[in-house]
């Protein structure tokens, strides 16, 4: 049991990780002529959410931790709830988000410094007031997303999300990047406008919006009905999470981005959107076995699509781009397995791509660094000029294609035991799709490897220069924290089950956020609830 003092003090760890990046936003936007004074804020206050989300990971493990915006109790009032997965995926992404910040110092961007092209040509100048500002709203964005415990709440995470990210994926203003980002833009509104179309229906169908409260009320309205909703949700997030034939958007969009913001986008992004499917078909629509088969065929359409796709490219960026769409589909495989052992591997794999996908990102910057190009064709002999880069990019790109130990390998068992389990023909289907995607994967990252590290290198391309410390130690960093994901595979694997077990059974969210006939549960602040005594 947790004292009295010591949850107190935990309940305060709640809002922190939304909280401190938007007070860090306003006051670097406030410091925006003082570019070192803005690089110490950024980083000490996401150094701090990424303290408190550890923090809320052994807090959660004890029972969701449960604090009511403004005093105001569920289901009037917005509520944050840090349970074992909400947990999970803040302090990855608080992780993440500190290291890529550190590696966009390094490179310049957030001092508006110029960057290299994709050509190997010097980029656009890059405006040093917005940078550090969006980047912690982005990261504000992403935290109450997590921790939301209200379906319009994290519609507003989304669109934190998408001002932030339409600004970021646009740094620079080339030619470009405005068009990728009107892409971007006008996808995200479109999922936008579904996912408020869909809350809308909801609270008309239910009277709230509250997702505790929705776990109770869904089920007694009209099954017809209910399956529209879900399959409204469904979309809105698939566009969000990439996922076929939703997807079509991202190859195009992400490449264009400074490295470190491709990195964000590609680690998180479409993580949230897979986020929001695992808690809504976990919490709210619980059993629904039709659009359970509907999303295997999708997971399985997204991973060979996706991963066909990458074979194709000859430029890293883009192939890297196409193996995070086709790796959505396992995600979405361990969701629509529907039992604790396929949603347990959906989280563990979650965690284990974020870190990942943004570490290939990030040396995909390096080699553009080094090599002035991200084109297979123009890359070369990496590996005897830059050794270090080299095991940078291997490692992380044996993990992802799922080569034992690797936690890519744990993560791919995971689900394709729990498909065999599960016996039925798209389960099979997915298994074998997973088997396959798995070894295209592998043929692609070697293809990258043989082309830009192996092979010679053409004389008059790549640049002579030394990579900047400041570079290379962030995206270590990343590396290292990807293989401490491995060494502690075990313990992070029983974590991610009992994040299933809990998201599974629903009492244990619903009773932490709404329990029946309390003070919670009748939507008043604690304050009003003892005034009220008192008289």
């Amino acid at each position: 049991m947790i004292d009295t003092a010591t949850l107190w003090s935990v309940h305060t760890l709640v809002p922190l990780p939304v909280l401190v990046p938007l007070f860090a936003a306003g006051l670097t936007l406030a410091l925006h002529r003082y570019a070192n004074v803005q690089r110490i804020v950024s980083v000490a206050a996401l150094s701090v959410t990424t303290a408190a989300s550890a923090a809320l990971i052994w807090a959660a493990d004890n029972g969701p931790v449960v604090v009511d915006v403004g005093g105001w109790a569920a289901p009037v009032g917005i509520a944050l709830v840090a349970d074992r997965l909400s947990a999970l995926m803040v302090t990855v992404s608080g992780v993440m988000l500190l290291c890529v910040l550190l590696y966009s110092l390094g490179q310049g961007i957030a001092e508006g410094e110029d960057e290299p092209s994709g050509d190997g040509r010097v980029g656009g100048t890059i405006p040093v007031a917005i940078f550090h500002p969006t980047y912690l709203v982005l990261a504000a964005g992403v935290a109450n997303a997590f921790l939301t415990g209200d379906l319009f709440n994290l519609y507003v995470g989304f669109e934190i999300l998408l001002a932030a990210s339409s600004v970021l994926l646009t740094l620079g203003g080339t030619a470009e990047r405005v068009r990728a980002g009107s892409v971007y833009i006008v996808v995200t509104v479109m999922s936008s406008l579904l996912f408020l179309t869909a809350i809308a229906l909801i609270y008309g169908a239910t009277g709230t919006v509250n997702m505790a409260q929705l776990a109770e009320r869904l089920p007694e309205i009209d099954p017809t009905v209910r399956v529209a909703l879900q399959v409204l949700l469904l979309l809105a997030f698939g566009i969000k999470a990439a996922i076929f034939p939703l997807a079509a958007w991202l190859p195009d969009s992400y490449p264009t981005a400074p490295a470190p913001v491709t990195a964000v986008f590609a680690g998180l992004l479409t993580k949230v959107g897979v986020y929001a499917i695992l808690r809504t078909q976990t919490l709210l629509f619980p059993s629904s076995a039709a659009v359970d088969q509907v999303l295997m065929a999708l997971a399985l359409a997204t991973m060979l699509i996706g991963i066909l796709g990458a074979v194709a490219q000859n430029d890293v960026k883009r192939l890297l781009s196409f193996t995070l769409v086709s790796h959505i589909g396992f995600m979405i495989f361990g969701v629509a397995l529907a039992s604790e052992a396929g949603t347990a591997a959906a989280i563990f794999y979650v965690v284990h791509h974020i870190s990942v996908q943004t570490a290939l990102f990030l040396v995909v910057g390096l080699v553009e660094w080094r090599g002035g190009s991200t084109s297979l064709d123009r890359l070369g002999g990496l590996a005897r000029l830059a050794p270090v880069l080299a095991i940078l990019f291997f490692v992380p790109a044996m993990n992802l294609a799922g080569i034992p130990p690797f936690s890519g390998f744990l993560g791919k068992v995971g689900l394709i035991t729990e498909g065999v389990r599960d016996g039925s023909g798209l389960a099979w289907a997915l298994v074998l799709g997973s088997v396959a995607t798995s070894l295209l994967t592998l043929y692609a990252v070697v293809k990258a490897w043989n082309k830009a590290f192996w092979q010679d290198a053409p004389s008059d391309i790549v640049r002579d220069r030394a990579l900047p410390r400041g570079l290379v130690l962030p995206t270590g960093a990343l590396v290292a924290f990807g293989l401490a994901l491995t060494v502690v595979a075990g313990p992070l694997y029983g974590y991610a089950e009992r994040a299933a077990r809990t998201s599974m059974d629903g009492f244990t969210y619903v009773n932490a956020v709404y329990p029946g006939g309390a003070e919670r549960g009748q939507g008043e602040s604690v304050e009003v609830s003892e005034e009220d005594e008192g008289s």
